[in-house]
C-alpha cells in the first residue's frame, strides 16, 4: 500500500524491507540503521511515511562489509573505504582496534560491579556491529582474558561469576525477545553431556538468529537418548550439539552415533569438543562447526540452506 501511495516516486520494482534485507544478510535492523545514519555506507529508498527500502545492490553492499569486517577492519575502517569522502564521526576506537578499547572497558565497568557500564559499552558494539562479529572479537576473548586474571590473581572468582551471570541474562533476555518473530529452519540445541556452561550455546543461538534460525534451546549437560524424540516433537530440521574439553569421550564416540541413527534430519556438533574428538564426530555421522562461530554459521546455511 506504501509503495502505491508513493507512486511515481519511487521505483516499483526490487525493493525490499529492512526485515527481508535483515533475513537476507543476517545484520540487524539496528546495525543497518547505525550504519547508513553514523557512517552513510547505505543509502536506502524512503516511503512518504519513512520506511526504508533497500535494492538487491545495497544488499550486495552490505555483504561486501560483513567481509571487511570478517577480514578485521573496524566499521570506522570499513566506512573509510566503501565511502572514501565520508566524514561521518568516528570514534577514537573505530580508528585502530574497536576491541581493546571495548574490552577495557567491559572489564573496567566489571572490576567495579558495574551493570549500567557494560550495558552501555556492549549495547554500543551490538549497535555497529552483527552479533557473531561482537561474540567471536569481544565476547570470547573477554572470557578467556576473565580466565587469564584469575590464574594470575589479577582478578577473582566474584568478577567472573558477576559478568557471566550478566551475559547470561543479556542473552537470554535477548534470546526470548528475538526468536519469537523468526520464520526460518528450527533448529533443536542442547550442550552435550558433561557440558556444565551454556554461555558458548546462547552466544552461537543468538548468532544463528540473526541468521533467520529459529531456536529451541535444551540448555547444559543434556541426556542424548531424549533428544531424537523432541527434535521429531518439536518439528526441527536439525539438531545441533555443543561440547568443550570437559565432554567426556563415550558421549562423541558411542551414544551419538547412535543419536544420529534414530533422527531423520541432520544433526551437527560445535565447540572445542571437535578439536578433541575431529575422529570420533565423523564416525558418528555428526557434521562438525569447529570452534568458530562464524564459520559453524556458514556450514549450517550450507546444509540446510543449500
Amino acid at each position: 500500500s506504501e509503495m502505491s501511495a508513493a507512486g511515481r516516486s519511487l521505483p516499483n520494482e526490487g525493493l525490499l524491507p529492512i526485515r527481508t534485507v535483515a533475513s537476507l544478510t543476517g545484520v540487524n535492523p539496528v546495525t543497518l540503521r547505525a550504519w547508513e545514519r553514523r557512517y552513510g555506507l547505505i543509502k536506502p529508498v524512503r516511503t512518504p511515511k519513512g520506511h526504508r527500502l533497500y535494492t538487491m545492490d545495497d544488499v550486495e553492499l552490505i555483504q561486501e562489509v560483513l567481509a571487511l569486517l570478517d577480514s578485521g577492519m573496524s566499521i570506522g575502517q570499513v566506512g573509510q573505504v566503501i565511502r572514501p569522502s565520508n566524514e561521518a564521526e568516528m570514534q577514537p576506537q573505530d580508528r585502530n582496534d574497536p576491541w581493546a578499547g571495548y574490552q577495557h572497558r567491559l572489564i573496567d565497568a566489571i572490576t567495579r560491579f558495574d551493570e549500567a557500564g557494560l550495558d552501555e559499552t556492549y549495547n554500543e558494539a551490538l549497535s555497529l556491529y552483527p552479533v557473531d562479529i561482537v561474540t567471536d572479537r569481544l565476547i570470547v576473548p573477554l572470557l578467556r582474558e576473565l580466565g587469564w586474571r584469575w590464574e594470575r590473581a589479577e582478578g577473582n572468582v566474584a568478577e567472573e561469576h558477576f559478568f557471566s551471570v550478566y551475559l547470561r541474562n543479556k542473552l537470554g533476555a535477548r534470546f526470548h525477545h528475538r526468536n519469537r518473530v523468526i520464520q526460518g529452519p528450527r533448529l533443536l540445541a542442547a550442550c552435550l553431556p558433561g557440558e556444565q556452561h551454556e554461555l558458548g550455546l546462547l552466544l552461537f543461538a543468538l548468532a544463528a538468529i540473526d541468521r533467520d534460525y529459529r531456536m529451541i534451546l535444551l540448555g547444559a549437560n543434556t541426556p542424548l537418548k531424549e533428544l531424537p524424540g523432541a527434535v521429531n516433537r518439536a518439528r526441527c530440521d536439525a539438531l545441533v550439539l555443543a561440547g568443550s574439553l570437559a565432554t567426556p569421550v563415550q558421549a562423541v564416540s558411542q551414544e551419538m552415533a547412535d543419536v544420529v541413527v534414530a533422527l531423520s534430519v541432520p544433526a551437527f556438533v560445535g565447540g572445542k569438543v571437535t578439536r578433541l574428538y575431529p575422529r570420533e564426530i565423523q564416525a558418528s555421522g555428526a557434521v562438525s562447526l569447529g570452534d568458530d562461530v562464524n564459520t559453524a554459521l556458514r556450514r549450517l546455511d550450507e546444509v540446510l540452506k543449500g
